[in-house]
């Protein structure tokens, strides 16, 4: 099983605080862009409503990429490696099912970036939901499926 340089660090000075909002990306094992298929990107929404929905954390901004996610969110009634955690395995057995494959999907751990107290969310939202346009997946954002954000 191939191991990600420094994915250690990822874990170090990580925090967990209710109401506070986090930048959550989490990538695809070997970057794999299974996501390319807007109807498995999809199963990964689900998941994330699910969250949403269970009061647990609640969306502000995310996007499915190919090969990775961004979720903007605030973190509600639970523990962010829990949230997080149970979005990728549930995801997993989703995409497993759906597809016939088997074994794992997502690569070990995610990047979080907590976001400060009094920083303004719009730039974090706007960051990602450009990320199609970025990737030059699509000319314009209204035309790319797997994106949503409570302002924009």
């Amino acid at each position: 099983m191939p191991t990600q340089p420094n994915s250690h660090r990822l874990r170090s000075g990580r925090s967990s605080e209710s109401g506070r909002a986090y930048l959550i990306t989490a990538v695809v094992r070997d970057r794999h862009p299974i996501f390319s298929d807007w109807q498995l990107g999809r199963l990964l929404v689900a998941e994330m409503r699910r969250v949403h929905d269970a009061g647990e954390a609640e969306s502000i901004a995310w996007v499915v990429m190919p090969d990775h996610f961004h979720w903007l969110m605030q973190l509600k009634a639970s523990h962010l490696g829990r949230v997080v955690g149970a979005i990728k395995s549930r995801c997993t057995l989703s995409v497993n099912k759906k597809t016939g494959r088997s074994g794992a999907l997502w690569q070990s751990g995610y990047h979080d970036r907590t976001i400060r107290d009094g920083e303004d969310l719009l730039p974090f939202a706007r960051y990602i939901v450009a990320n199609p346009l970025r990737a030059a997946l699509v000319d314009r954002i209204g035309d790319y499926p797997l994106w949503d954000a409570n302002w924009l």
